[in-house]
């Protein structure tokens, strides 16, 4: 009966992972991919579980309690989210419990049987053996009744997450009572957006000098522009990061800096209308540049990806799972839910913010893309077919909506290996193996195969088939946020960019200017859509430093003035990319 754990285990080494999910073979029958594969494709209403194609299930029976035990690891490969179920009954309703694995590369779980069941956790720091449904689950009704996100379980080595409210700012907080209780309340949101914050976060700069400021000896690329880097113009910024080689307040366009206090993070400034021709007027196609977006400045933020890693949450209530107004009705098989054919995460959780174990090494965070509501097309070919496109995501190996061809995915994989590409149903072979995928749109740049370069996408001018919102007269002028992927020599780069006001041309320049390979879209039109923070180590504290200013209001505070941070200090209903440091960097 144990042949065919050994089998998985030599697998899972084979394939270098390098942490194991040990589950008894009386778990499951040979049937049981095939079956788990059929729920997963069926067209029809499903449970979160029957999404999960890889799921592996292991019964037990609890001999002092007298209670049926069912773990669920939702993606053996990841070993980071199991599904835990107690029953009185064999046949009875379970009471469900969302456990995580905070840090799989650091400890494995393994489910054992006999002689008593056991939920057992090796780690650096020894093993620990668990039985959390003993003494009437005594110790899940106290996590429970703790209502933290994170509770932690097993001597701290797991957490149960619990469901909680995410914070939310007062703009979306009156944009949603309004779309979901208001007929035609997407139109009032949309008017007043685009009647009284339209370019309401525009930056313009004053030229302070030319030149002049120090250069950065590593770093990604500059950004190709009208001027050599020696008569750069020098602006006046508003960027709320602190950068070597340069004084507060003053960066030349297109230059990098380092972080202050940050190895391998770097900040730049930019405007559209400071690129050169070789960029505006090709290779690929845009539309020309606006008086407006020419002149607005942005940022970009730059990570050397040898010395990070990502990864991606969703939100406490964003993006949801059931179907999107925009797409026509016609394209809704009857009796779906959604267009995966789930409506709901629960028996799952989403926290919208980092584990408690990881959060010590966290650099970085930032709002990952479009709510569902948006997230899927209206208009074009793309809103005819595949049920209207929606955006797909995928957290700790576990599918919560399914990847759609031809959308611009950032994803990882369990090797830890990162790719931003257009999603194509080949790359579906990869869905054992990807840790995180998040999904936004259609791309900015692609990949010229025959080059290596990044070319705009072949709907950046088209306002429906490109799904890019803005006004309904398809004015595509908006604040934006978007990421590229760029390389200078060995050293790959993730790339955040902010756009106080662009199109989606401009933002393609823009990252083609700055040598990018790919780059997409993230979210829009508010402060809390384009969000970036850097958490920066400054006298044995914690600094929390924003991409503008106007940034730190989303932030909560305590009495004395204490910043706790979006994403690290309390759950928010959006959700979220984080970077940390490798531990084997310094």
């Amino acid at each position: 009966m144990r042949k065919p754990v050994k089998r998985l285990t030599a697998m899972l080494l084979v394939s270098g992972i390098a942490f194991v999910i040990a589950v008894p073979a009386l778990a499951q029958s040979k049937e049981t991919p095939r079956l788990q594969r059929e729920q997963y494709d069926a067209v029809r209403a499903k449970s979160i579980l029957e999404l999960q194609p890889f799921r592996q299930t292991t019964d037990a029976v609890d001999a002092d309690s007298g209670l049926f035990l069912r773990l669920v690891s939702l993606n053996p490969a990841t070993g980071a989210w199991y599904l835990l179920q107690t029953r009185t009954e064999k046949d009875g309703a379970p009471k469900n419990y969302h456990i995580e694995n905070p840090d799989p590369t650091a400890q494995t779980l393994t489910f054992e049987i006999a002689p008593k069941p056991a939920i057992v956790i090796n780690g650096p720091q020894g093993t620990v053996r668990c039985q959390p449904w003993a003494e009437d689950a005594a110790a899940l009704r106290a996590a429970r009744a703790t209502g933290q996100p994170y509770a932690p379980l097993c001597e701290g080595t797991l957490f149960l997450r619990n469901k909680v409210t995410g914070s939310r700012t007062n703009i979306e907080a009156t944009s949603e009572f309004l779309r979901d209780n208001i007929w035609g309340g997407e139109s009032i949101v949309r008017f007043v957006r685009d009647s009284f914050f339209r370019d309401s976060q525009i930056e313009t700069s004053k030229k302070l000098a030319t030149g002049g400021t120090d250069q950065a000896d590593s770093g990604p690329t500059p950004m190709l522009a009208r001027t050599t880097p020696e008569d750069r113009p020098v602006i006046s910024t508003l960027l709320d990061i602190g950068l070597d080689g340069t004084k507060p307040g003053r960066m030349a366009i297109g230059m990098w800096y380092p972080v202050t206090g940050m190895s391998g993070v770097f900040a730049s400034t930019f405007q559209p209308r400071a690129i050169s021709d070789d960029i505006l007027k090709g290779p690929g196609k845009t539309n020309r540049l606006d008086s407006i977006e020419a002149k607005a400045t942005g940022y970009m933020v730059a990570f050397d990806m040898g010395q990070f890693d990502i990864g991606y949450a969703v939100g406490t209530a964003h993006p949801s799972l059931g179907w999107s107004s925009r797409p026509p009705a016609s394209v809704r098989p009857r009796g779906m839910p959604g267009p995966d054919g789930v409506k709901s995460l629960a028996p799952l959780v989403g926290l919208g913010m980092v584990n408690p174990v990881i959060a010590n090494r966290a650099v970085a965070t930032f709002t990952a893309g479009f709510k569902r509501q948006h997230g899927a097309f209206k208009y074009g070919d793309m809103a005819t077919f595949n049920y209207g496109h929606h955006y797909g995501f995928i957290e700790k190996g576990v599918i919560l909506s399914k990847l759609q061809p031809g959308l611009s995915t950032l994803y990882g994989l369990v090797d830890g290996t990162l790719v931003m590409k257009t999603w194509t149903e080949a790359d579906n072979a990869l869905l054992p193996q990807i840790r995180f995928a998040r999904q936004n749109g259609v791309p900015l740049l692609e990949t010229d195969p025959a080059t290596g370069i990044g070319v705009p996408g072949d709907r950046v001018t088209k306002w429906g088939p490109g799904n890019w919102s803005g006004s309904a007269e398809a004015d595509l002028r908006t604040l934006r946020a978007g990421a590229c992927m760029a390389r200078n020599g060995q050293t790959r780069y993730l790339i955040y960019g902010y756009f106080s006001t662009a199109t989606p041309s401009a933002m393609a320049r823009t990252f083609q200017a700055y040598g990018c390979t790919y780059a997409m879209l993230l979210d829009m039109n508010a402060l809390e859509h384009t969000y970036l923070a850097l958490y920066v180590p400054q006298g044995g504290k914690v600094h929390v430093a924003h991409m503008v200013p106007g940034m730190a209001l989303i932030e909560k505070k305590v009495r004395g003035g204490t910043i706790i941070p979006r994403f690290i200090g309390f759950a928010d209903n959006r959700d979220l990319f984080y970077l940390t440091r490798k531990e084997s960097v310094k």
